[in-house]
């Protein structure tokens, strides 16, 4: 059985973060800014998956699922896809570190702002994509 209301809940949580983002940025917390990007992005497509009768696997990133499940989504979002799998790689590659760090390596010193600028980025426009196929 598949919870119908818990698709439009992912995007409305996921478009609420995005002014998390703006409120990291203007604090130029970069690595939050990362890290959160991330959530949003992870949120958004589980979304869209869920909206169309994909039910998305317990992990942070689901590039691999939207490739394999296009011919589930809708036909305007498809061309849309690849840079959509490569937002959710990129941000899901950072995040661990952006918000724990490592032994060589403290966040607040390692990611900048255009680091901060992609990521949110990245977080708008799957956002922005989305938004029109998730009900």
């Amino acid at each position: 059985m598949q919870n119908r209301d818990l698709s439009a809940d992912h995007l409305r949580r996921a478009t609420a973060r995005l002014s998390a983002l703006d409120a990291l940025y203007e604090a130029r917390s970069w690595a939050d800014v990362v890290r959160e990007s991330q959530e949003v992005v992870e949120l958004a497509l589980k979304g869209l998956l869920r909206a169309h009768g994909v039910e998305p696997p317990r992990i942070h990133d689901v590039a691999d699922v939207l490739l394999a499940e296009q011919a589930h989504l809708p036909a305007a979002v498809r061309p849309q896809i690849a840079r959509l799998a490569e937002i959710s790689r990129t941000l899901r590659r950072d995040r661990e570190l952006a918000f724990y760090g490592a032994e060589d390596l403290t966040p607040s010193d390692f990611y900048k702002e255009p680091d901060a600028v992609s990521a949110r980025d990245g977080a708008r426009f799957v956002v922005t994509t989305v938004r029109p196929f998730v009900r």
